[in-house]
C-alpha cells in the first residue's frame, strides 16, 4: 500500500481538481509523449494479438483491447507512466475460466468477464481494499507468475509446432508435442523458430521496442512468399476493419464461470497492478494510490469490454517500455492507445496474414524473459516458509485451473502471515536498570514465586496464533501466592476474541491462586471494547490502566499498585 492510502482520504472536489491538473496535457512534454505512445502503440500490436491467442478468442480481442484501455486506463490512474493494456497472467486467468465456454459464445463470455472484472476492480478501490495486496506475500506471488510463465510456454508449443495436443492442462499438452516430434509441421516450426531468433537478436539491440513486430512480420512474409501451410490468424477468425460498435452480448452467454473468470482475473490483476507504481514513481515526486490504481484498471476493462476488448490490467513490461521511450506524463499512455486505433483501422487487412506460430513465439519469448531464477533461489535459500509457499503455488499453478491456483496462492499467503504472526511474538520482562536510568529488558520468566511482580511487555500481533503464542509464553503461576503481572500493551488499538478468552483464562488461574493480572498503556478503544458489559462480568478479576502521555507511565502506576498490594516486603520502585 502506497503512503497517500495510509493518510485521510481527500474530499471529491480535491481530487477532482488535483485529477484536473494532471490531467492537462503539457505543451513541454506533448513531443515525447506522443513518440514513447507510438512506440507503445507498434509493440502493443503483437502483444495484443498473442494475448487473444493465449485466452483462446481472436487475437483482434486484444487489439481491440489495446486501443480503449490504455486511454481509459491513462485518464484516471495515479501512478501517471502505468499503461494498462493486455499481460499474458490475465490472458491466461481468464482463457482458462472459459475453456468450457462453445467455440461460438467464447467471444461473448469474454467480453462479459472484461466487464465483470472492472466492475470488481473498482468496487476494490471504492472498498479500499489496496491494503489487503500486502497480506500476499512475494514468495506466493513468484511462484505463481513462475508457474504462468512455465505454462504460457508449454501451452504454445502446440501452435509453434503446427500440432493439436489433447489435453486439459499446459502440462500434458507441452509432453504430447515434446515426446511425438513425427506429427510436427516443419513449416510451423521454422516460421516459429525464426521469430524467436529474431526476438533474440533484436531484443539486445536498439530495435528492442519493435523486436515483436519484425518477429511476426519477417517469418509471415517467408511465409507468404514461399506459399507454406502454416496456419494464419485468418483461418480462428474474421478481422474487421477498425473498431466495433459499443455494444453488450447476449446474456446468454453469463455463467458462473464467467463470475468465477472475473474474479480470478481481478485478484491477479490487481496483485500485479500494485507493483507497477514501484517500478515507476510519477515523475513530480507524488505519491501513487493504490486504491485509484484498482479503480483505473476497473475504468479500463469496462471500457474494453463494449468495443470487443478482453480482460486486461497494467503491465509491467509495457509500463517499463513506457518510460524507457521518454514517456513524461500520463499522455504518453493515452496516445498509445490512439496510435493503437490507427494502426487497426489501417493494418487490419494485414493482421489475418500473420502466421499462428510467429504469434506463439512471441508468447513462449516473453514467457522466458519473465523468469527471475535468482529471485527464485533467494526465495528458496531465505528460509522453509516462503521456499514451501513458492513450490506449492508453482506447482498448484501448472496442475490446477488458474482460479483454483489463485485460491490456493491466497490461502497459502493467509497461512503465511498467521504462522508469522505467531513465530514473530515475543514477550520480554521489564526490570528497573541498575543506574535509575530507566527499565531494561529481561527474558519473560516461565513461572510466577510467592510475592512476585512481573512487568511484561509484547512484541508481534496478538491476533489469532498470535494470541494462543502469547499463552504459552506467560509466566506459569502454579503455586505461587499473591503474585502479580503487568502486562503492557501500548500502541495497540485492537484486539482480537482469541486474546480476550486467553486473558480471561489467564486471570481465572491467577486469582485462584490470590494473584493478579494487571493491564497498562490500553488505548481508548480497546477499553471501550473491553469495558462492555459481557467482557466486564468475565473479566472483573483484571486491573485496567489506560495509556497516559508519559511513556510507562501507565506501567509504572499499575507496577506501584501491584507492589502496594503484595503482603511481602515492598522493594524500591522503579525509575520512570
Amino acid at each position: 500500500m502506497s503512503g497517500a492510502d495510509a493518510r485521510a482520504t481527500p474530499g471529491p472536489l480535491t481530487l477532482l481538481a488535483r485529477w484536473a491538473r494532471s490531467a492537462r496535457p503539457r505543451r513541454a512534454a506533448l513531443r515525447d509523449d506522443v513518440v514513447a505512445g507510438l512506440t507503445g502503440a507498434i509493440s502493443s500490436v503483437p502483444d495484443g494479438m498473442a494475448c487473444g491467442l493465449l485466452a483462446g478468442v481472436s487475437p483482434v480481442h486484444g487489439l481491440y483491447a489495446n486501443t480503449v484501455g490504455p486511454v481509459g486506463g491513462g485518464l484516471t490512474s495515479s501512478t501517471t507512466l502505468m499503461r494498462v493494456t493486455t499481460t499474458s497472467a490475465a490472458a491466461l486467468a481468464a482463457g482458462s475460466a472459459l475453456a468450457g465456454v462453445p467455440d461460438d459464445r467464447r467471444s461473448d463470455a469474454m467480453i462479459w468477464l472484461a466487464l465483470l472484472a472492472g466492475a470488481f476492480m473498482i468496487a476494490a478501490g471504492a472498498l479500499r481494499l489496496g491494503r489487503y495486496v500486502r497480506f500476499v506475500s512475494q514468495s506466493v506471488m513468484l511462484g505463481f507468475l513462475t508457474g504462468v510463465a512455465v505454462t504460457i510456454v508449454l501451452g504454445q508449443l502446440g501452435k509453434l509446432t503446427g500440432t493439436s495436443p489433447q489435453g486439459d492442462l499446459a502440462l500434458t499438452k507441452g509432453w504430447q508435442v515434446v515426446a511425438h516430434p513425427g506429427t510436427w509441421s516443419w513449416p510451423s516450426v521454422a516460421a516459429g523458430v525464426g521469430a524467436l531468433v529474431l526476438l533474440i537478436l533484436l531484443g539486445r539491440t536498439r530495435l528492442s521496442p519493435f523486436a515483436a513486430l519484425i518477429a511476426l512480420v519477417v517469418p509471415t512474409v517467408v511465409v507468404i512468399v514461399t506459399g507454406a501451410a502454416v496456419a494464419r490468424v485468418h483461418d480462428t477468425a474474421d478481422i474487421p476493419a477498425g473498431l466495433p460498435l459499443p455494444g453488450i452480448p447476449a446474456l446468454s452467454a453469463l455463467s458462473p464461470d464467467v463470475v468465477v473468470g472475473a474474479l480470478t482475473v481481478t485478484i491477479v490483476v490487481l496483485v500485479q497492478g500494485a507493483g507497477v507504481a514501484e517500478a515507476a514513481p510519477n515523475p513530480d515526486g507524488s505519491s501513487s494510490r493504490t486504491n485509484t490504481d484498482f479503480g483505473a484498471q476497473g475504468t479500463a476493462n469496462v471500457l474494453s469490454g463494449p468495443f470487443g476488448g478482453m480482460a486486461i490490467g497494467a503491465s509491467v513490461s509495457s509500463t517499463a517500455l513506457n518510460v524507457a521511450s521518454g514517456a513524461r506524463t500520463r499522455w504518453a499512455a493515452i496516445f498509445s492507445g490512439l496510435w493503437a486505433l490507427l494502426i487497426l483501422v489501417g493494418l487490419s487487412g494485414l493482421v489475418g496474414k500473420v502466421a499462428m506460430p510467429t504469434l506463439a513465439a512471441v508468447l513462449i519469448y516473453a514467457a522466458v524473459s519473465s523468469l527471475r531464477p535468482r529471485q527464485v533461489r533467494t526465495m528458496i535459500h531465505a528460509g522453509s516458509t516462503p521456499a514451501i509457499a513458492l513450490v506449492v503455488t508453482f506447482v498448484a499453478t501448472l496442475l490446477l485451473p488458474v482460479a483454483a491456483a489463485v485460491g490456493v496462492g491466497v490461502v497459502v499467503s493467509l497461512l503465511l502471515q498467521l504462522n508469522r504472526e505467531a513465530v514473530d511474538l515475543r514477550v520480554v520482562r521489564l526490570v528497573p536498570h541498575t543506574d535509575g536510568s530507566g527499565p531494561v529488558e529481561r527474558p519473560a520468566p516461565r513461572t510466577l514465586h510467592d510475592h512476585d511482580v512481573v512487568v511484561l511487555d509484547v512484541y508481534g500481533s496478538l491476533f489469532y496464533a498470535g494470541a494462543r503464542t502469547l499463552q504459552r509464553q506467560l509466566p506459569d503461576p502454579a503455586g505461587a501466592a499473591d503474585a502479580a503481572v503487568v502486562l503492557r500493551l501500548r500502541g495497540r488499538t485492537t484486539l482480537g476474541a482469541t486474546f480476550f478468552l486467553v486473558i480471561a483464562q489467564y486471570s481465572d488461574t491467577l486469582d485462584a491462586g490470590g494473584n493478579r493480572l494487571y493491564l497498562s498503556g490500553l488505548s481508548p478503544e480497546v477499553l471501550h471494547v473491553w469495558e462492555s458489559r459481557v467482557l466486564a462480568e468475565h473479566l472483573a478479576n483484571v486491573r485496567l490502566y489506560p495509556a497516559t502521555d508519559v511513556v510507562l507511565g501507565s506501567t509504572h502506576a499499575a507496577w506501584l499498585d501491584a507492589r502496594a498490594r503484595r503482603v511481602g516486603r515492598p522493594a524500591p520502585p522503579p525509575s520512570s
